[in-house]
């Protein structure tokens, strides 16, 4: 199929280099369209199922796409004629002269023929028809193509979510993808994945056009399959599954051996394990309580600092660990991991307590996914492991006359001190050939635009700067302290890194969804906190409504309500406040909190604060919320006000809510 594919785009016009667009969510067309586009020798541009107009046009055009192979009406729907933000219509298509057929893959009863543009009538092409056309190109011209092709040729280009600016199109090899593949079935060969004649099954559900979906859904079962005694079988969540909040149903289906999950996903997980766990009574609850601290305690001696243990009581423990694996549809897991953004240790610590082990991995589209890894005998919870083989890491720090030098090596992985920490950089064959450049671009995704782009991501040693800070110790195990771009840099100076004091808010206030810190150039931080709400997923905002992990106060149940209650606005003080304190965590005074307000809404994919794996776009929240940040760094609010209400409720208007404040400690009698 994938060759009859491949001369199909050949008959359509797609030149060797060419670009194939493929837009839509994970299917078998998916699979086949990148392959076969690999197959003669072109390039695939994967869109994101969630991109919008402009992106998905900016992406067909930089890449200068001949064909887009794209799901159904609504995907189609972005090229046809539609409203701009000002209610003028225009044609997307205008702006695409180099597309010349469309090919739809679920295309429904009611498929165009073609669709108009100032350029002329581009075919819309179904599956099958396309799959046809492969008859017009004869084998040996497939096969004459496929001689030309290099390992250090592109075959793929993976658009960066696009947290700061324009999405980059960071160009993969052959070689890169094949070697990041081998490498990273070779490192969990201890989980014993692919060390049998057995079925290995995933589930596909991160977006094929993310560098994680592709590696871990398309070419690594390809090359398990090939090269390792096991198979690989793939199968597909539902395109709504992140949606709902429904992907445990496709885990209970599929069983799977081996699981990617995103922070936001375990922590989803989680989120509905501790609300059930909450109205459980009586015996279960008993014996819930009973297995784990006990399965806990055997997770933390599996990690490198810790002690072995066997405590008593361990084979009750893990037949309730078996149950609860079953319901969860991960009683066959091998090997567990996550990766795309940090993960709360506490999130770890509550998988451990069920009996399973989450794996950290670590890397970027840049260097084809992974570059570091967590295996079963070399893992410890809040790091994410060591270079996977064939690969060089450095911890590397500019100095002031612009040199970059290797730090020393921490003593403390979890204490690192800031001599101890730099820029982690890496490289091998799965460092990426450059970022795209169209010369017809004068601006973003233009030559000029991506060779200082490319200058300031590979040094001339061939160095990858990630742009993540973190530290190495003297084993060799990595840990990431914080990214660059995320540091709060203080009008005094002070280097912030966020995610840290952000994560520990959240472990200590479970009502917390969300927390962005802000206080760049300013004189002190302050917080936006989105709580916990009903039907949020990540990919959606959800309601209003609160969960009931949300529900600190009797009587609160809306965001709204929430806002306008003193009680609750100061248990999320409490959390906030504790965090300021624990010096493991805020370092120094000017990284402490020092107001917040309550947002309206969670953040999500579909409001736009969240990419496609769920990563905050923080420059994005800080200008959708420009007016409230401005509130609380406003003239009027008292020095010891630490909650601002900054946006209007439905509440009487006679009622004029005050900031909160902090509490001053009573004057001693004298």
């Amino acid at each position: 199929d994938a060759n009859m594919a491949a001369r199909a785009l050949m008959h359509m016009g797609v030149e060797q280099f060419g670009t194939v667009g493929i837009y839509g969510f994970n299917s078998p067309e998916w699979f086949l369209a990148e392959m076969s586009t690999i197959f003669c020798g072109a390039k695939t541009a994967g869109i994101y199922p969630s991109d919008r107009t402009g992106n998905v046009v900016f992406k067909l055009k930089q890449s200068k796409a001949r064909v887009v192979i794209l799901e159904d009406a609504g995907k189609l729907a972005r090229l046809q004629p539609q409203k701009n933000d000002e209610g003028e219509i225009f044609n997307p298509m205008d702006d695409l002269p180099e597309l010349k057929y469309v090919v739809m893959w679920a295309e429904g009863e009611k498929a165009p023929e073609f669709i108009e543009s100032k350029h002329g009538k581009v075919p819309v092409v179904n599956w099958h028809d396309f799959m046809k056309l492969g008859e017009k190109t004869d084998l040996k011209d497939l096969e004459e193509r496929q001689k030309k092709i290099k390992p250090g040729h592109c075959c793929s280009l993976i658009y960066t979510s696009g947290t700061t600016g324009r999405p980059k199109a960071v160009m993969l090899s052959h070689d890169n993808i094949c070697f990041v593949a081998a490498v990273f079935i070779y490192s969990i060969k201890s989980s014993t994945i692919g060390t049998v004649a057995c079925a290995e099954r995933i589930i596909s559900y991160l977006p094929l056009s993310h560098i994680a979906g592709m590696v871990i859904d398309i070419i690594a079962p390809i090359y398990l399959t090939a090269r390792t005694p096991a198979w690989c079988e793939v199968s597909f969540a539902r395109p709504y599954d992140l949606k709902k909040s429904t992907i445990a149903n496709r885990l209970r289906a599929v069983k799977p051996t081996a699981f990617l999950g995103v922070p936001r996903v375990w922590e989803k997980i989680a989120e509905k394990l501790k609300a059930k766990g909450a109205q459980t009574k009586g015996f279960a609850k008993l014996l819930a309580s009973f297995a784990k601290p006990r399965l806990l305690a055997v997770s933390k001696g599996q990690t490198l600092s810790g002690k072995e243990t066997n405590p008593s009581g361990l084979f009750i423990a893990r037949k309730v660990s078996a149950k609860i694996k079953a319901a969860l549809g991960l009683e066959e897991l091998k090997f567990g991991m996550t990766g795309a953004a940090p993960i709360q240790v506490h999130t770890l610590e509550f998988f451990g307590s069920l009996g399973i082990n989450i794996k950290e991995v670590y890397g970027m589209s840049e260097c084809s996914a992974t570059t570091t890894i967590s295996t079963e005998e070399t893992h410890e919870w809040g790091s994410c492991g060591y270079p996977m083989p064939g690969i060089e890491f450095k911890v590397l720090k500019e100095t002031k006359e612009g040199e970059y030098v290797e730090v020393k090596r921490a003593a403390d992985l979890f204490n690192a001190t800031e001599e101890e920490q730099g820029e982690l950089c890496f490289r091998g064959r799965h460092i990426m050939m450059g970022y795209l450049a169209n010369p017809d671009y004068k601006g973003d995704g233009g030559s000029e635009w991506a060779r200082k782009k490319n200058m300031s991501a590979i040094d001339e040693n061939g160095w990858l700067h990630s742009g993540d800070k973190g530290c190495m110790d003297k084993n060799g195990m990595i840990k990431i302290t914080g990214r660059y771009k995320e540091l709060i840099i203080g009008a005094g100076g002070e280097n912030v890194a966020p995610v840290p004091i952000e994560a520990n808010v959240k472990k200590l206030q479970p009502a917390v969804s969300n927390i962005m810190m802000v206080g760049d150039k300013r004189k002190f931080i302050i917080a936006l906190v989105s709580l916990k709400v009903k039907g949020a997923t990540g990919e959606l905002a959800g309601t209003n409504k609160l969960t009931p992990a949300a529900q600190l106060v009797e009587g609160i149940e809306t965001v709204e309500e929430a806002m306008e209650s003193k009680e609750y606005t100061a248990k999320i003080w409490e959390a906030i406040q504790k965090t300021n304190k624990n010096h493991a965590v805020v370092s120094k005074g000017a990284a402490s909190i020092k107001r917040f307000t309550i947002i309206p809404k969670d953040f999500s994919v579909e409001g736009g604060e969240l990419t496609s794996t769920l990563k905050l776009k923080r420059s994005v929240v800080q200008k959708m919320y420009h007016d409230a940040i401005e509130k609380l760094y406003g003239p009027s609010v008292g020095r010891d006000d630490f909650f601002v209400k900054c946006f209007e409720t439905a509440k009487k208007e006679t009622e004029k809510v005050e900031p909160q404040k902090e509490p001053q400690p009573e004057k001693p009698v004298a």
